[in-house]
C-alpha cells in the first residue's frame, strides 16, 4: 500500500490537489476490477426493472456480469449470481456490448452450452447431461451452483456486492438513509431513460455531475435567471452539494435545491428559471405541474411578495394541483429540505439531483479495458397517479442537444476534452475549489482508501 495522509473532513476546505493517474492508467483500471467494483455496494437496477416473480435483469461491470432476479412479491425477494455457468463458463445470459442491460422472465436458468440448469430460488443445479461421468465428483452441490452475489434495495434502486463479508447496506449508505429517505424515491418511476458510450473516463463523467461551480462557465445562459454560488460538503463515503445565496434575505428551504427563486421580481423569476430549467434538462430536474403552478405567480401574487412567501405558494399550489390528479406528495420538513441540498453523490458512480416528486440521476461504468471511454447514463424519475406511469426502456441517444437537451449536452461538450487536457504536459495538477468541489475531493479521498492509497489527494502546500 502506497504511504499517505488521509484527509479530514476539515482537510477538504482548504487548497488541495490529487493526481491524475486515476483517470488515465490502463493499470489503474485493472486495479479497479479487483480492488474497487468487487468491494462497494453497485447501483445496479430499480426495482420497477423486474416487477414479475421471474423477472430477471443483468448488471455489467468492469469483467463481471451480475443477473439479479425476482423470486417472490416482495421488495427483499431478490436473488442476484454472477452471470456464468460453473461447467466451461459461458454466461447465463448473452450480454452484448451494445445494450444497456438484458431483461427477461425465465422460470430457471439454462445454460445455452450444454444444457445444465438452475433453480433462480437458490442457484441451485438441477440438470446436468451424463453426471455418472464425473464419477460422483459432482455430488457436492458447491460445486455446481451458481456463485451467489449480495443484493438490498434503498429507495427502489437495487444494489448488488460481490464481497461476502461486505458491510450492510444502510451501514454502507450511512446518513444518506435519514437525509434522503423522505423523499420516497420509491414511489417514483421512469419518465425516461438514455445511455452513450462517451469517450472520457468513468471519474470524468460523473464528477462533471458533482458541482455546481460549472454553471457560470457550461451554462451561461442559466445566469439572467439566477445566482449559482454552491456549497458541497461530504457525508462520509458520499456528498451533497447545493446552491447558497450571497444576499441571506434571499435564502430560503427550497433556495439550496433546483426549486428556488430567480433574480428580480420573485414571481417572474422562478417560473422563467424553472421553465429554463426543465426544458433544457430534457424535461426533467421539475414537473410539468411545478411548472404550471409557477406560471399563475405572478397573477396569484401582489407585485412586491417576499420571495419567502412566493416560494411557499408555489409549492402549496403545486401540492394541490397534484393531489387533484392523484399524486400524493411525501411529508418533508423545510428543516429536512434545507438539508438535502441540491444533488447527491453516492460512491463511487451514482448522482442523484432530488425534488419533491422527481429526480434527475446519473450513473457511469468503465467500458472495456479502455481509461478514455465509459458509459453514460441517465434517467428521469418522477411521482404518477397510479397507472400512468410510461413504458420506457434504455434508448441509446448519441451525446446532442436534439437526444439530451442543450443543459446535458453542454456538460458532454466538456467531459471528453477534460479527459484530453488531463494527458497535457503542461497539466501541473488538479485544483478542486475548496468550498464547491469537495465532493469531488472527497471521493478522491475516499477512492484513495479503496485502491491501496493510489491518487490521494494532498494539501495544496504539503
Amino acid at each position: 500500500m502506497d504511504k499517505y495522509r488521509e484527509l479530514t473532513d476539515e482537510d477538504l476546505g482548504e487548497p488541495l490537489t490529487y493526481p491524475v493517474e486515476a483517470f488515465l492508467s490502463r493499470e489503474y483500471a485493472e486495479k479497479e476490477k479487483e480492488l474497487l467494483w468487487p468491494k462497494i455496494w453497485n447501483m445496479a437496477a430499480r426495482l420497477e426493472d423486474i416487477p414479475n416473480v421471474g423477472d430477471f435483469i443483468t448488471y455489467n461491470i468492469a469483467d463481471d456480469s451480475i443477473v439479479i432476479v425476482r423470486v417472490g412479491e416482495g421488495d427483499k425477494d431478490l436473488r442476484a449470481y454472477h452471470n456464468v455457468c460453473p461447467h466451461r463458463g459461458r454466461q447465463l445470459v448473452n450480454t452484448p456490448d451494445d445494450v444497456n442491460c438484458v431483461t427477461g422472465t425465465k422460470k430457471n436458468f439454462v445454460c445455452g452450452f450444454h444444457g445444465w440448469t438452475y433453480d433462480i430460488e437458490d442457484g441451485k443445479n438441477t440438470y446436468i447431461l451424463d453426471k455418472d461421468d464425473w464419477k460422483g465428483a459432482l455430488d457436492k452441490k458447491e460445486r455446481t451452483c451458481l456463485s451467489t452475489v449480495k443484493v438490498d434495495t434503498w429507495g427502489g434502486w437495487i444494489y448488488i456486492n460481490m464481497d461476502p463479508d461486505c458491510e450492510p447496506l444502510l451501514e454502507f449508505l450511512g446518513e444518506v438513509d435519514r437525509i434522503l429517505s423522505p423523499y420516497q424515491f420509491e414511489k417514483m418511476r421512469y419518465k425516461w431513460r438514455q445511455w452513450a458510450i462517451y469517450p472520457c473516463n468513468w471519474k470524468t463523467a460523473i464528477e462533471a455531475f458533482m458541482e455546481p461551480y460549472h454553471v457560470s462557465g457550461t451554462h451561461s445562459q442559466l445566469l439572467k435567471y439566477g445566482q449559482f454560488y454552491a456549497y458541497s460538503k461530504p457525508y462520509g463515503l458520499h456528498g451533497v452539494s447545493g446552491f447558497d445565496e450571497r444576499d441571506a434575505s434571499q435564502k430560503t428551504s427550497q433556495s439550496s435545491g433546483v426549486a428556488r427563486a430567480g433574480l428580480g421580481d420573485p414571481r417572474i423569476s422562478t417560473y422563467e428559471l424553472a421553465k429554463e430549467n426543465y426544458e433544457t434538462v430534457n424535461y426533467a430536474a421539475s414537473t410539468e405541474t411545478l411548472i404550471n403552478a409557477a406560471s399563475r405567480l405572478k397573477d396569484e401574487l401582489p407585485e412586491g411578495t417576499p420571495v419567502q412567501e412566493v416560494m411557499s405558494h408555489w409549492m402549496k399550489s403545486a401540492k394541490a394541483d397534484d393531489a387533484k390528479r392523484g399524486v400524493i406528495w411525501p411529508e418533508i420538513t423545510p428543516e429536512q429540505q434545507s438539508e438535502a441540498g441540491l444533488a447527491w453523490s453516492l460512491f463511487p458512480n451514482q448522482t442523484i439531483l432530488q425534488g419533491i416528486t422527481f429526480a434527475l440521476c446519473y450513473r457511469t461504468r468503465p467500458y472495456k479495458d479502455d481509461p478514455n471511454y465509459c458509459i453514460f447514463e441517465s434517467y428521469a424519475l418522477e411521482r404518477f397517479p397510479e397507472g400512468e406511469e410510461p413504458k420506457t426502456e434504455w434508448v441509446y441517444a448519441e451525446p446532442t442537444p436534439e437526444k439530451w437537451g442543450k443543459v446535458l449536452a453542454q456538460d458532454f461538450a466538456n467531459m471528453e476534452w477534460v479527459q484530453k487536457g488531463m494527458k497535457s504536459r503542461g497539466f501541473r495538477g488538479t485544483l478542486p475549489n475548496p468550498h464547491q468541489e469537495q465532493k469531488i475531493t472527497n471521493f478522491h479521498r475516499h477512492l484513495t482508501r479503496y485502491m491501496n492509497g493510489r491518487g490521494a489527494p494532498k494539501l495544496l502546500d504539503e
